[in-house]
C-alpha cells in the first residue's frame, strides 16, 4: 500500500502541474533571487497531502513549501511539489513532482514524475530503478574528460572556495559538457537513467535529492557528499555518478587533481 500511495501521490501532484502550465496563475518570490513558489506549488502540494494522509495520517511530513508536519512515526515523506519551479514559471517542460519515502532514517522509496515528458521514475531499496516501468541503469563512461555532466547553481550565490563557478570553470576550460538543466531531481534521475555520468551541486535541500539520490543508488551509481563520504539529503553537498568517474570527479571538485 505504501508503494502505491506514492505513485498516486506524484501522479495527483503532477495533475496540478498539467492543470496550471501555460496559464495564468499567482506567483510569488521567496527568500533569495527568483526563488519562486506559484500557486501551482501550493495546489500540487495540497492534492499531495490528501492522498497520503487519506491512507497514511499519522506519518510525518517533510515539504518544501510547508515545512515540516511532524509526527511520532517511524515514516517520512519528503516532498517537493514542483521541482525546477522557474522552469515551470517560464513555460520550460523540464520540472517534476518528487517525493520519497524515508522509513527509520533510511530512504527506502522514491518517485519523480515529469508529465510534461511523460516521464515517470520510481525506486524501491533494493529493488532497482524504473523509467515507465523499463528498468534503468547508469552509464558506462570511465573516464571523467569524455563525461557529460550536469550541475546546477543555487540562487543565492556561495562566495567561497571552490564555489559553484570556480568548479564549473574547470570543466567548462577542459571542453567537458556540462549542462544546466534547472532541476536537481530530475539531473539525478537522468544520471540514473545512463544520459548523464554525473551531476554535483553545492546546496541542495532534502526534498530536492531525496528521491533522485535512491534512483541513482538503484540504477547502480554512487552518491556521496563532495568528501567522497556517505550521503545524506539533510546536507547540502551531492555527487552523484555511474560509479566509474566518482573518485576522480570528486578529486577534481576539490582541486586536488587537474583534468
Amino acid at each position: 500500500m505504501l508503494k502505491q500511495t506514492l505513485i498516486n501521490a506524484t501522479k495527483a501532484g503532477a495533475e496540478q502541474l498539467t492543470h496550471f502550465f501555460h496559464r495564468d496563475y499567482a506567483v510569488h518570490n521567496k527568500e533569495g533571487v527568483n526563488n519562486l513558489v506559484t500557486e501551482a506549488d501550493h495546489a500540487a502540494e495540497k492534492a499531495i497531502f490528501e492522498v497520503i494522509k487519506q491512507d497514511f495520517p499519522d506519518h510525518y511530513i517533510l515539504s518544501e513549501e510547508s515545512g515540516e508536519l511532524p509526527q511520532d512515526s517511524n515514516y517520512k515523506w519528503i516532498i517537493d511539489p514542483i521541482d525546477g519551479t522557474v522552469n515551470f514559471a517560464n513555460g520550460i517542460p523540464i520540472c517534476c513532482v518528487s517525493i520519497a519515502v524515508e522509513k527509520d532514517g533510511k530512504m527506502v522509496l522514491g518517485a519523480v514524475y515529469n508529465p510534461f515528458m511523460n516521464e515517470f521514475f520510481f525506486a524501491e531499496r533494493g529493488e532497482g530503478a524504473y523509467l515507465n516501468d523499463k528498468r534503468i541503469y547508469v552509464s558506462e563512461q570511465s573516464e571523467l574528460i569524455k563525461a557529460c555532466m550536469v550541475t546546477g547553481f543555487p540562487y543565492t550565490y556561495l562566495d567561497m572556495p571552490n564555489g559553484p563557478l570556480q568548479v564549473f570553470e574547470r570543466f567548462i576550460r577542459k571542453g567537458v559538457p556540462v549542462r544546466r538543466l534547472g532541476s536537481a531531481a530530475i539531473d539525478l534521475c537522468w544520471v540514473a537513467a545512463g544520459r548523464f555520468d554525473g551531476f554535483y551541486e553545492h546546496k541542495l535541500n532534502a526534498w530536492d535529492s531525496a528521491a533522485g539520490f535512491l534512483l541513482v543508488e538503484e540504477a547502480g551509481g554512487k552518491v556521496t557528499d563532495f568528501e567522497g563520504n556517505h550521503y545524506s539529503p539533510y546536507q547540502p553537498h551531492l555527487v552523484a555518478t555511474n560509479g566509474k568517474i566518482h573518485d576522480e570527479l570528486v578529486e577534481v571538485i576539490n582541486d586536488r587533481k587537474k583534468l
